[in-house]
């Protein structure tokens, strides 16, 4: 009888050992959340499905493995841009629909629970028009006031962070300085920053940090400048990489510490994923300038030239310089047709560069515009695009498109600091990554871009379930 016992002892605690190290227990369930082509599920809870003990698997089989023993980067947050033309598009909704939106997108429980906002430093081309915060010619910046912001813009944001709960991470972006401080006299078409101006340029940022704080809006960083190698028809800049490194390493960073602001973050490049490896070597190299770079700022837009995405450069980057922060700053899909508004392939586009993006290293997810009207604008350079959600102004509905349901399998959740955990699937269907919030749920998503369902074994440890998914489908497990 007493070795009954020692031996029913000793079985509780290996069972109890093997739960600390894998994050799973026989009793566990999973929870499958759904978004499916051709389906009504949109991120619909479709089945709780119990783990049983892991078994070898065989090579016909599809599998995913998690093993939670391995644990990667803290997440700081996931979330989009509240733009000038989100927030004019937003007054034109009645008050039902506007609390519809910021429910959908920042309740934790009732929406997708974003928690990262960008916003851009004067106009882009996602305004109505171009416009500075100081009159012509100002180089000492007495006229510097945000008041055009005031307008529509900062009460958005407000509200954002309200429905947030106040757990929100805010950062800005400029576009162009003002004309006068560039050497083409012109708020567009690049251009470079006037050397004279480096200084009234670098108190700039800061003076939009303390507007803005001053409103009641927190402003945890900036990025130096949005696409630093992109001539565009709207607001644009030029730096190469050596100017951006000596911007930010005798000018940017030290006005911003002079100026009290020394904790907040900065990103450099803010641009594509093709040239960032360039550009963090450039950067991160030089012992001053790396002091004040938080991280580097990526985009998707790569594939303007038909190249296919460039995840392994933001990878690269991150092995290189693991100590720096890796943010996915923007992404939207472009040129907007009314007619692709449910268009399933933008959400999947949205799946695919989030998973890869996060299992390369990047912190933090963010998209472009969260709100855009029926035109996919307003837009002052008719660079229309498409948002998650579309609003029609002429009759207040809103439009939920397939992509923010697939960035809500990640933001919903995927809670700030969240650590990514190792995850590998055994055959291209599938495309999969995984997270431990601080509550210790687990949150593995799978992505199915094929044709067909998928029958698949989640080995999470020592642990197994056998799920299925069906074609052209994204689902979050928590467990």
């Amino acid at each position: 009888m007493k070795t009954t016992s020692i031996a029913i002892l000793l079985s509780f605690l290996s069972v109890s050992v093997f739960s600390q190290n894998t994050g799973t227990r026989f009793d566990q369930k999973i929870t499958v959340y759904s978004t499916s082509y051709r389906t009504n599920e949109r991120l619909t809870e479709t089945d709780k499905i119990d783990f049983t003990r892991a078994k070898q698997p065989i090579e016909k089989e599809i599998s995913v493995f998690v093993n939670p023993a391995k644990t990667f980067q803290a997440i700081i947050g996931i979330g989009g841009a509240i733009t000038d033309a989100s927030a004019e598009t937003f007054a034109k909704l009645p008050a039902d629909k506007k609390q519809e939106l910021l429910n959908s997108y920042y309740d934790k429980t009732n929406g997708i629970g974003y928690t990262l906002i960008r916003t851009n430093i004067g106009s882009c081309d996602f305004s109505s028009g171009s416009y500075a915060y100081i009159a012509d010619g100002d180089k000492e910046l007495k006229t510097f006031s945000i008041d055009h912001d005031k307008v529509f813009r900062i009460p958005l944001i407000k509200q954002a962070i309200k429905a947030t709960g106040n757990q929100v991470i805010t950062y800005a972006s400029p576009w162009s300085p003002p004309a006068f401080m560039k050497d083409n006299n012109d708020m567009s078409h690049g251009g470079k920053l006037l050397p004279e101006y480096y200084e009234a340029w670098a108190t700039y940022y800061t003076k939009f940090i303390k507007a803005y704080e001053k409103e009641g809006i927190p402003v945890w960083g900036i990025s130096l400048q949005n696409e630093a190698m992109a001539i565009q028809t709207w607001e644009s800049c030029i730096y190469t990489a050596e100017e951006e490194r000596d911007f930010l390493k005798n000018h940017l960073g030290p006005v911003m510490s002079k100026q009290g602001l020394g904790d907040r973050k900065i990103i450099v490049w803010d641009h594509n994923r093709d040239l960032i490896n360039q550009r963090a070597s450039i950067i991160f190299d030089d012992s001053v300038a790396s002091k004040y770079a938080w991280g580097i700022g990526f985009h998707w837009y790569e594939t303007w030239s038909g190249s296919e995405p460039m995840f392994d450069n933001v990878a690269k980057v991150h092995e290189a310089y693991p100590l720096k922060n890796m943010l996915f700053s923007e992404g939207c899909v472009e040129k907007f047709k009314p007619g692709k508004i449910n268009h399933w392939a933008n959400g999947e586009r949205y799946g695919r560069s989030m998973i890869n993006d996060f299992n390369a290293g990047a912190v933090g997810w963010t998209d472009w515009n969260i709100l855009l009207d029926e035109n996919g604008g307003p837009n002052h350079a008719g660079n229309f695009c498409f948002a998650p959600v579309h609003a029609n102004t002429k009759t207040g509905q809103l439009m939920y498109t397939p992509s923010f349901y697939y960035i809500g399998h990640f933001s919903k959740f995927v809670r700030p600091n969240a650590k990514r955990v190792s995850t590998a699937s055994s055959r291209s269907q599938l495309l999969s990554v995984s997270f431990m919030n601080e509550d210790g749920k687990m949150a593995t998503i799978v992505m199915n871009e094929s044709n067909k369902p998928v029958t698949y074994n989640l080995i999470v440890g020592s642990s197994e379930a056998t799920i299925n998914i069906l074609p052209h489908a994204i689902q979050t497990l928590v467990y």
